[in-house]
């Protein structure tokens, strides 16, 4: 069984400017390893209607599913919605449901449900909701987008309400060999590893400490039975 793909979308000028640090992209690729979904593709786009409609075309046609996470809020940059209904062609406006949610929201918090928070009330024509149990206001799901908000808790709450509705296939597995020589040293070897197990991912990733070089080899794989062998290999070469 193939397993599906993903790419991740973040959206927002306050990334690109080194204000705020994007932590939803590794949170995600873990969720998304331990469902069996491969993340493919991560990209960072700014508070530009036109380029979130053609970085969200490009992605939704290449791979299975696309995660967004930023500008859904109630202010004049919050242009997500805006923009997915853009690159699908779909009318956008408040959501009956959606504006329900949230005026009871509200209500019970004592606040006014004013015209900008109705805004985050806005969904595409043919999108289904995303719970939000934290903040409420809901992403949405259309066609194989999955739109989130970027607050990274409201963000992994609308991942673990996404995920269970989602297809995947069998767990990534991973295991790793740390050796303490240089990629340099191991690379010939590990490169023939490699390919005697085409049907595996093998990366080597290098680090410093106190000094010395040393490489973490890295062996990924859905079959338990291809990792355990393709490492038992690893570890007579250099363990």
């Amino acid at each position: 069984m193939t397993n599906p793909t993903a790419a991740m979308l973040v959206i927002g000028d306050e990334i690109l400017s080194g204000r705020t640090q994007d932590s939803n992209t590794h949170y995600l690729a873990g969720e998304l390893t331990r469902h069996g979904i491969r993340l493919m593709e991560a990209r960072v786009v700014a508070d530009d209607r036109a380029a979130i409609v053609e970085a969200l075309n490009a992605l939704r046609a290449r791979w299975d599913h696309v995660f967004t996470s930023g500008g859904i809020g109630p202010t004049h940059d919050d242009i997500t919605a805006d923009a997915v209904a853009a690159a699908f062609g779909a009318p956008i406006g408040i959501r009956e449901d959606a504006r329900a949610l949230l005026a009871a929201h509200y209500d019970r918090s004592g606040l006014d449900f004013n015209a900008a928070r109705q805004r985050m009330a806005r969904i595409p024509e043919g999108a289904a909701l995303i719970e939000n149990p934290i903040s409420t206001a809901p992403g949405f799901t259309l066609g194989n987008v999955h739109v989130l908000a970027g607050v990274p808790d409201i963000f992994r709450a609308m991942v673990a309400s996404v995920l269970p509705q989602l297809t995947g296939g069998p767990p990534l597995l991973s295991q790793n060999l740390r050796v303490d020589r240089g990629e340099g040293e191991v690379a010939a070897a590990f490169g023939a590893l490699a390919a005697d197990f085409p049907d595996l991912s093998m990366g080597s990733y290098p680090f410093i400490r106190a000094g010395a070089h040393g490489t973490n080899l890295v062996i990924r794989g859905t079959d338990p039975a291809r990792v355990e062998q393709a490492m038992a290999r690893l570890v007579a070469l250099f363990g």
